[in-house]
């Protein structure tokens, strides 16, 4: 699956401890995986583990939580195309506080 990332998740991944990186990158095979699928049958559900599913009042952005503590950690993206193909942008990487500006 081809991905982007908006500036916002750039500045927010420079800043990310390097555990919360590691376990992010761990968890892209996943992640990829289960687009795809979703990508082929939208009504199919997600992996729990991954615990993604669309926000609330942010048409179009989904979020992502893989830990709510020790790290706490989140994410953001949405779907867009990318040289004709649907692909995933990171908007924000981080903690709950990324949700007031997702």
């Amino acid at each position: 699956m081809k991905f982007d990332k908006t500036d916002e998740f750039a500045a927010d991944w420079k800043s990310l401890p390097l555990d919360h990186r590691r376990i992010f990158r761990s968890l892209m095979t996943a992640f990829n995986a289960a687009g795809e699928a979703y990508l082929s049958d939208p009504g199919r559900q997600w992996p729990a583990g991954l615990r993604v599913k669309p926000m609330i009042n942010t048409k179009g952005i989904w979020e992502m939580t893989w830990s709510f503590s020790g790290p706490d950690g989140r994410a953001t993206f949405e779907f867009v195309q990318i040289d004709g193909e649907t692909a995933v942008r990171w908007r924000r990487i981080g903690r709950h506080g990324i949700y007031q500006n997702p």
